[in-house]
């Protein structure tokens, strides 16, 4: 997992939409992102540096227009941090590994086991079918 890069080379890697989602916190606009849709069987990882983060069992339409899921694959993947940006208070979601921005998570998913919904970019995520 490659966790050390420099921004340079996190630019080179992602290109210039996933690096501002990623690497800015940019927020990708609802119902564009490819993996909204995906509903194949497997694992979510983070685009920059390759940590597991989610499963396809934990994955759920919410209707926001991200990917949505009620748990992390390994709650030690993600990090949870206050974000105030924006006027707003909410919960940033990132990688651990990288420390890159995957999204945010809500408390607004009672249909869910754990009435979590974290609400996920697409342009943060690469996906492998298991």
């Amino acid at each position: 997992m490659s966790a050390n890069l420099s921004e340079e080379e996190y630019k080179n890697k992602l290109g210039p939409d996933r690096y501002r989602v990623l690497r800015e916190k940019a927020t990708e606009m609802p119902f564009t992102g490819k993996l909204l849709n995906n509903h194949q069987d497997g694992s979510y990882y983070c685009a920059a540096c390759g940590q597991l983060v989610f499963s396809s069992q934990a994955k759920f339409d919410s209707g926001s227009g991200w990917p949505s899921f009620y748990e992390p694959e390994n709650r030690a993947a993600v990090k949870l941090v206050e974000d105030r940006s924006e006027g707003l208070r909410r919960v940033e979601v990132t990688c651990a590994n990288c420390g890159s921005h995957l999204g945010h998570v809500f408390h607004d998913a009672p249909n869910q086991p754990t009435g979590m919904r974290f609400c996920i970019n697409s342009a943060a995520l690469d996906f492998d079918i298991n």
